[in-house]
């Protein structure tokens, strides 16, 4: 059984099939861990949670965390339009995945699937998250916000058990992913902003194996689409 985690595939299915199925060659005894951002910026938000939910059924060891942008998809199908922060095109993008014109038509099906991810797991050797933990709080654990959102914090120990922490958000380029696992850093970031093709250091979905910390990249595949770059 082996275990991998990988995060932020915004949408760009075709680049997660070609990981899972090609370079992971996923059993379904190993567990696979996705660590948010299912949904937005890419071209098919909707194909890659039926590809998701499409392996569940199949009893492959999927587990899913909600990301920042998950949520945004369950507010605005509650709160429509204006509770989505992308361009005019990357929304078009989103609706057209799921064939819809507004995003309060949301499908049940994929509103309940966003609805039901929980914000972080806990592993016995990792705690994993969207985004990360505010660890100046005492509990850590409540805050969900943060877990969705936060940036630039330093890990406590003491607050993490001595556990790895994994997580996404914030896309790095694959020297600084590489640089983290190498060093056995608690706190590892694997967000290779698949989404993000345009900008030279990006475009590449990453996953980890949990317990031997090999590194598997593969580029996007899901070029071209329209998207801005990362500043």
């Amino acid at each position: 059984m082996a275990r991998y985690a990988l995060t932020d595939i915004h949408g760009c299915v075709l680049t997660l099939k070609a990981l899972v199925l090609d370079l992971l060659n996923l059993q379904k005894e190993d567990e696979l861990y996705i660590l948010g951002d299912l949904v937005n910026k890419g071209p098919d938000s909707k194909g890659v949670i039926d590809f998701i939910m499409h392996l569940q059924k199949q009893h492959y060891q999927v587990f899913c965390l909600r990301g920042n942008h998950d949520q945004m998809l369950v507010t605005a199908a509650k709160a429509g339009d204006c509770a989505v922060k992308l361009s005019n095109t990357e929304k078009e993008l989103t609706l057209s995945s799921f064939d819809i014109k507004d995003f309060r038509h949301l499908p049940d099906k994929y509103l309940h699937f966003l609805q039901d991810l929980p914000f972080y797991l806990e592993l016995p050797d990792y705690f994993l998250v969207h985004a990360g933990f505010d660890f100046r709080q005492d509990d850590i654990f409540r805050d969900t916000d943060a877990m969705l959102n936060i940036r630039n914090y330093k890990p406590d120990r003491k607050k993490l058990s001595d556990k790895y922490l994994l997580h996404g958000h914030t896309p790095q380029p694959l020297h600084a992913i590489k640089k983290a696992i190498s060093h056995n850093d608690i706190r590892m970031n694997l967000d290779a902003g698949c989404a993000y093709y345009k900008n030279a250091p990006l475009g590449n979905l990453v996953a980890l194996d949990l317990d031997s910390f090999e590194l598997f990249i593969q580029n996007n595949l899901d070029r071209p689409y329209p998207v801005r770059r990362k500043s």
